[in-house]
């Protein structure tokens, strides 16, 4: 996935949030503000073409106070996974 095409999608309110992925962000802190800024200043760093339904990348970024964070971005989904 390319992540020009993420960042537009999410500067075009194109991007849908599943119930998971508002559990771990509540769970982890993290506002999705402070999600999205880090995937608009990150990198993909592993792509997986066979999930499903849909194919899915994971992103490496940063958050407000520079302490990495894993998001899993799907055509149509966003999921996070935390801080490492």
């Amino acid at each position: 996935m390319d992540i020009e095409n993420i960042i537009d999608a999410i500067r075009n309110n194109r991007v849908r949030i599943t119930d998971h992925a508002d559990e771990e962000a509540f769970n982890d802190g993290l506002s999705f503000e402070e999600i999205y800024f880090s995937v608009m200043h990150g990198e993909v760093i592993e792509n997986y073409f066979n999930d499903k339904p849909y194919p899915s990348c994971l992103i490496m970024g940063k958050n407000f106070s520079g302490e990495p964070i894993h998001i899993v971005f799907g055509p149509i989904i966003l999921k996070t996974y935390g801080q490492y």
